[in-house]
């Protein structure tokens, strides 16, 4: 279980950085008339697996931890409600927003669409997963990795 845990732990980071490197990637070419490449679908592709991937192993651990038991005891845990609420709702949301973007790039006709499509839900579902995850500097933090 730990292992699970460490590894979602540190997952976020590859999340981080590909929903970062598909966001920079389209801000520069959405306006313009650039082809949408492969190297672009790719990038937006990466970004979408490891989000999956991140989703993947949080709901073994939401499923497998022994302190999933929703009770008003519970509720009133500032940890206990920040994980089992807060932070499992707001990600799923957020992979939610970065799947719906990566459908609509790929339907997009137009180059400049496929690119705003990444960049707003992409964008979207990044600002989520900041403001959910439970960083070290938090009274419910967890560590750095």
């Amino acid at each position: 279980m730990e292992i699970l845990r460490h590894a979602h732990s540190g997952l976020r980071w590859l999340v981080l950085l590909s929903l970062i490197i598909a966001i920079l990637n389209a801000i520069g070419k959405t306006g313009g008339q650039k082809a949408f490449t492969d190297k672009d679908k790719r990038t937006g592709l990466f970004a979408l697996i490891f989000t999956h991937l991140q989703l993947l192993l949080g709901l073994v651990l939401y499923f497998t931890s022994p302190k999933v038991v929703f009770s008003s005891a519970a509720m009133k845990s500032d940890v206990l409600r920040f994980f089992l609420v807060e932070h499992s709702l707001l990600m799923l949301i957020a992979v939610i927003l970065i799947t719906i973007g990566y459908s609509r790039s790929k339907k997009a006709q137009e180059p400049g669409k496929k690119f705003k499509s990444i960049l707003i839900f992409y964008l979207l579902g990044l600002l989520l997963i900041l403001v959910g995850i439970p960083w070290p500097f938090m009274d419910y933090g967890t560590s750095w990795f």
